[in-house]
């Protein structure tokens, strides 16, 4: 019988939300040679050596160098910021950029943005500061803010971090200064926003979507019957679209990487299209912790790229959507690969 997520509750103790602040499997290997920036888009070869420059400052007294010293010398302690659409390779670069610094891995952390909102809500928010407050450099990415709440709270606490000297670098597909636009009325927290803006020297990265350079729209469904039938083997998983989509309401996304824990491939019957936000974003995460895992995805129902309505498409999270339909589409094609590849895997 395959293993089903929707049947799996992590227990995560709190101090492995600190050890497992590393770059995903995905990236755990990764640096700023294996960046193929796209002669044609000129930022991107630019944000390399933004990145090199600002890695070369952490750890060791090191001095700021070439370009980055002026934009991070005008503000003390600055960190570095990558903005850009999705699939333009950010999370590659942070995390060129984590492993390039030169101090100690477990004086370094790599989390994401709702990574980094759990810690300060499990550990408290002080017990937080003196646990991040160890390392030289912390990478937040997918930086991206929900609610006031959030705001408030990372404001805060880079705030604390930077004064105490911790080296900040971030991803996001929006602006510092436009966090939470469309979203809440940002400008109610404009205080807030404006402060953790003012944190980070902005570094552009433009281009389109490598994962989908040349290539077809999402695979075409597998027939539900195939999706369990070749639900076999160690780590290979089989559920429900609707009840891991309910069950994802009963786990904190933090936990979503857990969740995964021993998974070496996905299979999805009756994909249907979202139309609920709160569901929508909760997928988002797990397509998020998927890709992050590089798991294939077999998938039966809805092509993955309808996986959200027009209208969700639309709002005030639409970044996050077309990256989740970007990443779930790669992680489709792999998983179409597998099936149709000589050796049928699951026999």
């Amino acid at each position: 019988m395959p293993d089903h997520l929707a049947e799996r509750r992590p227990d995560v103790p709190a101090e492995r939300l600190v050890t497992d602040m590393v770059p995903p499997p995905r990236f755990r290997h990764v640096a700023f040679d294996g960046y193929r920036a796209d002669p044609a888009v000129p930022s991107q070869a630019e944000a390399v050596a933004a990145a090199r420059a600002f890695a070369a400052t952490v750890g060791g007294g090191g001095r700021r160098r070439g370009w980055f010293r002026k934009a991070a010398d005008a503000v003390p302690g600055a960190g570095l910021y990558l903005d850009g659409g999705f699939g333009v390779g950010k999370t590659h670069l942070l995390a060129s950029l984590w492993h390039a610094a030169r101090v100690p891995p477990e004086r370094k952390l790599f989390c994401t943005f709702v990574e980094l909102t759990n810690l300060a809500g499990a550990l408290g928010f002080a017990t937080a500061v003196e646990a991040l407050s160890a390392h030289q450099l912390v990478c937040v990415d997918e930086f991206e803010l929900d609610d006031p709440g959030d705001t408030v709270l990372v404001s805060t606490l880079l705030g604390r971090l930077s004064e105490r000297g911790v080296r900040l670098a971030a991803t996001s597909n929006t602006l510092p200064g436009q966090l939470g636009e469309g979203r809440f009325a940002a400008s109610d927290f404009l205080r807030e926003i404006q402060a953790l803006a003012a944190r980070f020297a902005v570094v552009r990265v433009d281009g389109d979507d490598y994962r989908h350079r040349g290539l077809p729209s999402a695979p075409e469904p597998v027939p539900d019957a195939l999706v369990a039938a070749s639900a076999t083997g160690e780590g290979v998983t089989l559920d429900d679209f609707a009840a891991l989509a309910a069950h994802l309401a009963t786990v904190h996304p933090s936990r979503y990487g857990p969740l995964l824990d021993g998974v070496r491939r996905v299979h999805l019957r009756g994909v249907r299209t979202v139309d609920d936000q709160s569901t929508a974003l909760r997928l988002v995460v797990l397509a998020d912790r998927l890709y992050d895992r590089d798991l294939p995805v077999v998938a039966g129902g809805v092509p993955l790229d309808r996986l959200f309505t027009p209208e969700l498409l639309a709002g005030g999270y639409r970044k996050k959507y077309f990256r989740a339909v970007s990443r779930l589409t790669a992680l489709g094609r792999d998983g179409a690969a597998v099936l149709t590849s000589h050796r049928p895997p699951w026999r």
